[in-house]
This record gives structure tokens, C-alpha cells and sequence, in this order.
């Protein structure tokens, strides 16, 4: 990281030559002992592994943290959970390096259950809720009460929904607490691996459901709202250095400016809510 260092070289008038020279000669080997330092923290290249839901923000705030610390990031992303080999507890286990992991709360949790992420490296990042969108064009339902979702979901042909944890609670808990199991399965399908919103952009389905984070930047879907908070589903991203991490010093660095309150406006911007210590 930079390190501004201003160093005085004036003197008391009632020092020697000699006691001169030797201050001048600390301070200068001081100097150049930081500028080491800096140069060693500047060279980091740090691999992280980010999912979905915090994509967006990373990919705003991961340039800056690298242009005011001089680190570089090797980034790959991947599901929090499942079976796929980009997944980042899957990744871990093959040896992948990384050292920061980006994801959902209660998986990180997981790894840390079994070892493979530092029990105190964990950082609160951000809390995630879902949204609704319809195809560019098409006029934009009132989803602001239960009733209104519950009325929109009955009557649309077709409906999306994502293969990760806000999808999961869709299928299993939404559409029985809106009592509507039963009208909806036929024509509600769970999609993998891509964004639910390119699904509904290109007329396959006519309304999909997904983290807001993962629905605001793809073209050709018209965001409408989020569903009302009494049916809320809310992720918590969370962070941390995986055990045996190259650069954990530089890590936490990069993951307490992901948390701080300096950049939660860029955060919020992406869809996501900031956590309340925040």
C-alpha cells in the first residue's frame, strides 16, 4: 500500500554536526525501510473467489482498492454452494489458491465449520434481497403488498427463478406462504447457471425473481421492485481468508474496504443493502 511518509530533517540550533548528521542518517534509513515495505505490500497479487451476489459491487470497488494500494487481484467467481466445479467450496478442496473468499453468510460459515477459512477473517459485506423483472417494454405490476405479488404470480404465463438460495426459497417457501403452490408449479421453473433477467429479456419466461444485485445489470429486463419485506428472503455476503492464504495481511486490507462506510454508496448502487453496523 502507499505509504505517505513527511520527514522533518531541521534540527535544534544546539545540535552538533556530528548529532546532525547522525538524525539525518535516521531518517533516511527509515525512509527507505518504508518505501521497502510499501514496494513488498504493493507487489500482492491476491486471488479471490467472489460469488454472484456480491459480483456487482466487486467489480466496482476491486479496480479502486487496486489503484490505491498498488495489489493486483486475480479474481474468479463461482457459486457459494452445489456441485458445480466453479463452485467455491469445490474449488477450495481441489487446492485452488485464493486468499479471499466472497459469499453467501451461512456458507462461509460451512467452511469455516470445517477448517478450510479462518474463524476470525470473517467480515460482514452486505445484505441481499429479492427483486422482480419483466422484459424491457412490458408494463411494470404493482408488487408492493402481498396481495399484489400473490395477484401477479397467479396471472403471469410463465415465471423464472434462480437455481441459488433466493430461487430455492422461492420454490419452497414463497409460493406456500402465498398459497399458490399448487396454480404456479406447472409454469415456474428453476434456471441454473445464468442470470434469471437474460431469460426474461429474450421472451422465454415473462417474469423472473432473483437477488437484485444479479438482476439491475442485464440489458433488455425492466427491474420492477423488490417483493414486499413480510415475504423477504434476506442473503447476508459475507468474507474471509481461507487457511493457508499466501497474502492474509493484504487480504484483510482488501476485505475491511469491501466493509467500510466510505464505499457503501457504491454498494447500494449494485442493489444490495448495507449491514446496519455498518
Amino acid at each position: 500500500m502507499r505509504v505517505a511518509l513527511r520527514t522533518n530533517l531541521t534540527t535544534p540550533s544546539h545540535t552538533t554536526p556530528i548529532m546532525r548528521h547522525l538524525l539525518l542518517k535516521v531518517a533516511a534509513a527509515a525512509w527507505l525501510a518504508t518505501s521497502f515495505v510499501a514496494a513488498n505490500v504493493q507487489a500482492a497479487d491476491l486471488h479471490v473467489m467472489s460469488s454472484g451476489g456480491f459480483t456487482a459491487a466487486y467489480k466496482v470497488l476491486g479496480p479502486k482498492f487496486a489503484s490505491e494500494t498498488g495489489n493486483t487481484l486475480d479474481t474468479a467467481l463461482g457459486p457459494s454452494m452445489g456441485k458445480s466445479p466453479e463452485a467455491i467450496p469445490n474449488r477450495l478442496e481441489r487446492g485452488e489458491p485464493a486468499d479471499a473468499v466472497i459469499m453467501v453468510g451461512y456458507a462461509l460459515d460451512e467452511l469455516i465449520q470445517k477448517g478450510k477459512v479462518m474463524p476470525g477473517s470473517r467480515v460482514e459485506l452486505a445484505d441481499s434481497r429479492i427483486g422482480m423483472v419483466v422484459r424491457e417494454g412490458a408494463a411494470k405490476p404493482d408488487i408492493s403488498s402481498a396481495e399484489g405479488l400473490r395477484q401477479v404470480l397467479l396471472h403471469a404465463k410463465s415465471i423464472a427463478y434462480s437455481d441459488s438460495a433466493s430461487g430455492v426459497y422461492i420454490e419452497r417457501e414463497l409460493f406456500k406462504k402465498l398459497g399458490i403452490e399448487d396454480q404456479v408449479k406447472s409454469k415456474a421453473k428453476m434456471i441454473p447457471r445464468i442470470p434469471v433477467a437474460s431469460v426474461v429479456a429474450n421472451g422465454d419466461y415473462e417474469i423472473g425473481f432473483q437477488q437484485v444485485s444479479e438482476l439491475l445489470p442485464v440489458k433488455g429486463a425492466t427491474f420492477v421492485g423488490k417483493i414486499p419485506e413480510s415475504l423477504q428472503s434476506v442473503t447476508r455476503f459475507a468474507a474471509g481468508i481461507p487457511v493457508g492464504a499466501q497474502h492474509p495481511q493484504e487480504a484483510k486490507a482488501l476485505l475491511d474496504y469491501l466493509a467500510s462506510p466510505g464505499v457503501q454508496a457504491a454498494v447500494q448502487s449494485t442493489g444490495l443493502d448495507s449491514v446496519s453496523a455498518h
